[in-house]
């Protein structure tokens, strides 16, 4: 039974629509209608998920209504597949599949049950998801294995059990992530347990054809326009473009970029920056704007009394960059010029976590909405993004921690 959450509701749907109109995900795999499902509007469903200490949260993306409440023991992290309906979750088993139970067929958004599949795939230590082009791409630390599906495969997974996979082996497990381009180049990085230095490019026969060891502790990455590579540095950052390397330094002796933020349609990539080596804590105070055609950085500082961590980031529906800020407000930036403009109260203020693992609030955007988690209250909030407008909230029934949102 579906449980009603406390919500304020003020024309979300009619947002959401128009907002979900930009990423709306394709539906000519998507499978038949299922027993128990419903058929409704025509435009995308979302759903959202979230983790707490002991289960996942599936919710209606427009309502916030609790769709399913689900036992899972354990530290759990969560990605969005790429498919419009599906979720990764890191168990200790591998990439296990959440059925956020939405999708859209015959023109129509069809709905059912939420439901945590026995699906896995195989991942000894389950680290980076990667969704890049019409590819998904998984990447084990315990192995260093590099995993990778079409995306909308995934989508028949319930009849027909997990897609076809390749799996690209590296020489020494580390934690890594690998990104494919639309040719069939593989970009992975190199490590071992003891560290990481850089990225190799392997050729669609998985051949190795050029390498880079310029990039210390080398950690995420990101596809800019014109499918542009960027990985983050200890020291700057690391930029692939047509074929070629190009290190970007860090104004800083110390300056790592760990995250990439990024869009298909902006050149400029967005990082978070740590320029001190001895920072206790993670939360953050500066960005990264990286100009992948100049090969350029620029870091910019948040507003006074704002800090953020790597879930606290995200990009628009034009572009820009949005912070959720530990003052409790989104920050909305230009990337472009490296300027501030308005500020969103949305939650109360807050620190940052002891650990990394701590729950603390969250930020995705999807289209023009941004959904904001608030551990301290239990809390979810739906924002759109062009006036800050709290459009609908709700009381969880549990503290969240990771969030990943579905298209539909």
């Amino acid at each position: 039974m579906k449980k009603q959450l406390h919500s304020r509701r003020i024309a979300l749907v009619a947002v959401t629509a128009s907002a979900l109109l930009l990423t709306a995900c394709a539906t000519d795999t998507a499978p038949a209608q299922t027993a128990g499902a419903a058929a409704s509007a025509t435009d995308p469903a979302p759903r959202v998920s979230l983790t707490y200490d002991g289960g996942l949260l599936v919710l209606d993306g427009a309502t916030l209504e609790l769709e399913a409440d689900i036992a899972l023991p354990g530290f759990n992290r969560i990605n969005a597949a790429g498919d419009g309906r599906h979720v990764l979750v890191s168990t200790t088993d591998g990439f296990q599949v959440l059925d956020t139970g939405t999708w859209t067929a015959d023109g129509a958004s069809r709905t059912a049950e939420p439901e945590l599949t026995d699906l896995v795939f195989d991942a000894p230590t389950p680290g980076h998801v990667v969704r890049h082009g019409d590819k998904t791409i998984l990447f084990a630390d315990g192995t260093g294995d590099t995993t990778i599906f079409d995306t909308d495969a995934l989508l028949t997974a319930a009849d027909d059990g997990l897609p076809e996979t390749e799996v690209v082996s590296a020489p020494a497990a580390h934690h890594g992530v690998s990104i494919e381009l639309e040719d069939g180049t593989l970009l992975t990085t190199i490590g071992t347990s003891e560290g990481r230095s850089g990225v190799r490019v392997l050729d669609a026969s998985r051949t190795e054809i050029a390498r880079n060891e310029e990039c210390p502790s080398v950690h995420g990455e990101g596809a800019a326009k014109n499918e542009v590579a960027v990985f983050g540095c200890s020291d700057g950052v690391l930029v692939y473009d047509d074929g070629e390397f190009t290190k970007i330094q860090a104004p800083d002796a110390y300056g790592r970029t760990g995250n990439q933020y990024v869009t298909e349609t902006s050149s400029i990539a967005v990082g978070d920056y740590n320029s001190d080596p001895d920072r206790e804590g993670v939360l953050l105070e500066q960005l990264t704007l990286v100009d992948t055609v100049a090969k350029t950085m620029k870091i910019v500082t948040l507003p006074d009394g704002a800090g953020y961590t790597w879930r606290d980031v995200a990009r628009g529906p034009s572009d820009e960059a949005i912070v959720l800020g530990s003052d409790g407000a989104l920050h909305v930036l230009d990337p472009e010029t490296g300027e501030f403009g308005a500020s969103y109260p949305v939650i109360g203020a807050w620190e940052g976590p002891a650990e990394w693992q701590d729950a603390h609030p969250a930020l995705v955007v999807l289209g023009g909405i941004a959904y904001v988690t608030e551990p301290a209250t239990d809390s979810l909030f739906a924002v759109d993004v062009a006036t800050g407008e709290v459009v609908t909230s709700a009381e969880l029934p549990a503290t969240p921690n990771e969030i990943a949102v579905v298209t539909g």
